[in-house]
């Protein structure tokens, strides 16, 4: 690889994260070859997006451009979103249903498998021109993905048989929670898109820091959606490279709150609702948790905030920024009530979300402060240092992230001396 990244990590438990492996260009080259096409599962979307035979759905994995659909066999394929020809994008739309896919540039057709289908002219005209005519159209195809799918949700990988199987690589913890979040079939809700001005890695950083939420979002401290003071914790998977934070609302005592929030300099009483029904939560699990972020490596995020629910997938764009692409669902058996209550709390998401805004607005000023000193490092030690445990029972906590690190690290190649997994 050229340009061999020279940022290193300085300490075994990947306490001090170096600020210039957000800005190294050789680094982001060499993680969208090691991690985007490494050996890793990457979310792609959900069935239910595409429940008919011919219905696709284009979107990136790194910053490859990728088609979803589904077969005449019914099963989901997905494959490279370029040409075999010159290289051009083949399905410009987001979405949509079609017998096959068909090229604009020259009109080389491809099924809904990737296997390429037709191409004009292959014979020339008048006997000249054309295709050789050992030329053989099974040879050039879409570059296909192996794909799995876990309850509805949709991951895929450009490594084959080299990844292991899909549930191993989630881990006991993830395969738990999603088969908890995806109990019954879903119903696609609505799309938003973020562009943040930062790098990917920032916000699997975000993902994962339990202690942020309630010190950034007012709105959730005040109204006790999350706050550190709650009943709480994280999962990992057993290499830690995903991550479930957890919290279980009205565990803490009130007026103890308020004054640690005080004590931590953070406003309240400034925000009121007209509408209380906007954060009213109606129980859907008897495990008594109200909010949980699970992050999956390396770009993929299942969201309950009470009762708004929803996927994250993060979509680098260059070094310096990445969008964030979010899809809103519910459950297919849903009242009409509910759907709308589940729309009314995705406010909180999204690119003007009275939670995510605030997200946004940090991964931009992380991104930006450090860029001339590369080798000066953040600390990323709540909780303690040394080895990383899978299971934390309290939320001021760094641990998670650190478990992201300790992974990437490996795949990398940039694990330090002693390096903890």
């Amino acid at each position: 690889m050229r340009n061999e990244p020279t940022v290193r990590f300085a300490r075994a438990d990947y306490s001090r994260v170096p600020y210039g492996i957000y800005h190294d260009p050789a680094i982001f080259e060499a993680e969208m070859e090691r991690i985007f096409r490494g050996p890793t599962w990457l979310f792609v979307g959900l069935e239910a997006e595409i429940p008919n035979a011919g219905d696709f759905r284009t979107t990136y994995l790194g910053e490859t451009p990728v088609v979803y659909n589904r077969g005449t066999d019914g099963r989901v394929h997905a494959f490279v979103n370029r040409c075999a020809h010159r290289g051009a994008v083949v399905r410009r739309e987001q979405f949509g249903n079609a017998p096959d896919h068909t090229c604009i540039y020259h009109r080389w057709s491809y099924d809904l498998e990737g296997n390429l289908l037709g191409v004009p002219f292959q014979r020339g005209v008048n006997g000249k021109g054309g295709l050789d005519p050992a030329f053989d159209k099974r040879d050039h195809g879409l570059m296909k993905l192996r794909v799995e799918i876990f309850r509805g949700l949709i991951f895929a990988t450009f490594q084959g048989d080299a990844v292991e199987p899909l549930a191993a690589y989630l881990g006991p913890n993830h395969v738990q929670h999603l088969s908890r979040i995806t109990h019954k079939p879903l119903k696609v809700l609505g799309y938003m898109r973020q562009h943040i001005a930062g790098n990917w890695k920032l916000y699997n950083e975000n993902l994962r820091d339990q202690y942020h939420g309630s010190l950034l979002h007012e709105f959730q401290s005040t109204f006790g959606i999350a706050r550190i003071t709650q009943n709480g914790g994280a999962k990992l998977d057993p290499r830690h490279r995903h991550n479930i934070s957890w919290s279980q609302e009205g565990t803490d005592d009130e007026e103890e709150a308020k004054r640690l929030y005080r004590d931590a300099k953070v406003k309240q009483g400034v925000l009121t609702l007209k509408d209380d029904s906007y954060i009213w939560y109606e129980p859907e699990w008897d495990d008594g948790i109200s909010i949980s972020i699970c992050s999956i490596f390396p770009n993929a995020c299942v969201q309950q905030i009470r009762n708004s629910l929803a996927t994250r997938q993060i979509r680098p764009k260059g070094m310096d920024a990445f969008e964030l692409y979010w899809t809103i669902f519910g459950y297919a058996d849903d009242s009409p009530a509910m759907t709308r209550h589940r729309l009314l709390q995705s406010n909180m998401v999204g690119p003007a979300g009275l939670i995510s805004m605030e997200d946004g607005e940090a991964v931009e000023i992380a991104h930006r402060a450090p860029l001339r000193d590369g080798q000066a490092c953040s600390v990323i030690e709540m909780g303690g240092g040394g080895r990383i445990p899978t299971d934390i029972a309290f939320k001021a906590s760094d641990i998670a992230i650190r478990g992201f690190w300790s992974y990437y690290a490996e795949l990398m190649g940039m694990e330090p001396d002693g390096a903890y997994r």
